[in-house]
């Protein structure tokens, strides 16, 4: 492995994210364990707080939700579940660990630095140890939360600031007073296209409390998703109940709502956690979904089925 020489530019921008990387002994890791717990478990994206970035542009830096698991010599990084569960060890003595594959290699190298733990990935290609990516990242605790500094690029190309909590600590929005026959007006079939997919959502009348709703997506003459959907009323609001390919149910509550217009939220999800409905002039129905604070939603357009 050879040493590169970095750019200026890149150099004084990592600089600021602490990215001088200097070995320590074990006796240092010892004496920060403390701080390092605090770095354990699960963490769920908030907000972007990139300074400068518009609104619509904002987005979680890396994974939306990921685990961090401390062990006695370095930390582990848990994102995925199942079959894309994936763990990325980092030590914290300054050594750089390696992932071979085909034609690249991934290598990760991290420390404790100043209350802060920092690591970098770099992919190179294998035939001539060439830097193909470079991803640094800074996970700091703050009194808000787990603030996370990432920089890509070498030279640098982004740079973004996200703020994460653990999912208990995320605040849950107030709930808006309604009843199920509030939600009337999206009783029918809706039917729409988005690119090659024909989508349709079909709702119930309001009955006994609830409404309920079914979500079929078709493809090149196959049905590609499904959803069983439910809207019920609860201690005097209403909850939104979503069963995407049949899943265990995730719950979303109602905080606003009008004659044409409602959103649920639950912010404590990693995606969606933002649904909205609303009913436009001649008999269209626009869905979207997305995070609680910023970011670009996914629009569903839809008309009545038969108009």
């Amino acid at each position: 492995m050879h040493l590169r020489t970095w750019p200026a530019p890149a150099l004084a921008l990592l600089a600021a994210f602490g990215a001088a990387i200097t070995a320590f002994a074990p006796s240092t890791l010892s004496a920060q364990a403390d701080d390092l717990r605090a770095f354990g478990g699960e963490w769920l994206y908030v907000e972007d707080r990139t300074n400068g970035r518009p609104s619509e542009e904002q987005q979680p830096p890396m994974s939306v939700r990921f685990a961090l698991r401390i062990e006695e010599d370095a930390v582990v990084m848990v994102r995925g579940m199942g079959d894309r569960r994936r763990e990325e060890s980092i030590a914290l003595d300054g050594s750089t660990t390696e992932e071979v594959g085909t034609s690249t290699a991934t290598r990760y190298r991290g420390e404790w630095k100043d209350g802060a733990l920092v690591y970098d990935i770099e992919i190179v290609r294998l035939s001539d140890d060439s830097l193909i990516s470079l991803i640094r990242r800074e996970f700091r605790i703050t009194p808000d939360g787990l603030l996370v500094h990432v920089v890509v690029g070498d030279p640098v190309q982004l740079a973004s600031v996200a703020l994460y909590r653990h999912p208990q600590d995320i605040a849950l929005p107030a709930p808006a007073k309604a009843t199920i026959a509030d939600m009337a007006w999206l009783a029918d079939a809706w039917v729409g296209t988005r690119g090659s997919s024909s989508i349709e959502e079909r709702w119930t009348p309001p009955l006994g409390g609830t409404m309920l709703g079914v979500s079929r997506t078709v493809r090149g003459g196959s049905m590609v998703a499904f959803e069983y959907l439910r809207i019920v009323e609860r201690n005097g609001g209403l909850v939104y109940v979503a069963q995407p390919g049949g899943v265990p149910p995730t719950e979303f509550v109602l905080t606003e709502l009008d004659a044409t217009r409602a959103v649920f939220e639950n912010p404590r999800h990693d995606s969606p956690q933002r649904i909205v409905y609303e009913l436009s002039a001649g008999d269209s129905l626009t869905a979207s979904i997305g995070f609680a604070k910023g970011g670009r939603p996914q629009r569903f357009e839809f008309t009545r089925e038969g108009k």
